[in-house]
């Protein structure tokens, strides 16, 4: 068999003319979320993917969290009972190195540009959508406790 190599393009502007519900929930113009849905929906919306966010981020927890104190203890083991050897004054220059270092860089207070403007468009995308944050919030907590 020949293989064909054609591929069908899908040209999103001609797409979107015959779609009218694709240009009114992706349309640049189209604002925020509070303008688009009702308090209820947008509540709704943001508690749903807020606890599913939230129970998610406890189980994904929980398993890192055993996975580090069990490598942790299996280390210690393995140390005392001879398979492996940490050098202790090792371990505790680097973490004060680490220490020195996290001193220098958080005395500045400087975000760089780039950071500093994607800090600026989380805070107008909040301020835009208090609502749904607001359940989002709501929704992350329930999850984390569930």
């Amino acid at each position: 068999g020949v293989k064909d190599d054609s591929f069908h393009v899908l040209d999103l502007a001609e797409y979107t003319k015959n779609r009218p519900w694709w240009r009114k929930v992706f349309a640049p113009s189209s604002g925020s979320s509070a303008e688009k849905y009702n308090v209820a929906t947008q509540l709704l919306i943001g508690g749903v993917t807020g606890w599913c966010t939230g129970f998610i981020f406890q189980k994904v927890g929980k398993l890192a969290a055993t996975a580090v104190g069990g490598g942790f203890f299996l280390l210690q083991i393995a140390n005392h009972t001879g398979y492996i050897k940490v050098d202790w004054k090792l371990v505790e220059r680097d973490v004060n190195k680490a220490k020195q270092q996290l001193k220098f860089h958080s005395s500045g207070n400087k975000m760089s540009p780039e950071v500093k403007s994607k800090v600026d468009e989380v805070i107008i995308f909040l301020k835009k959508n208090v609502i749904l944050t607001g359940g989002f919030a709501g929704g992350f907590l329930l999850g984390m406790a569930s």
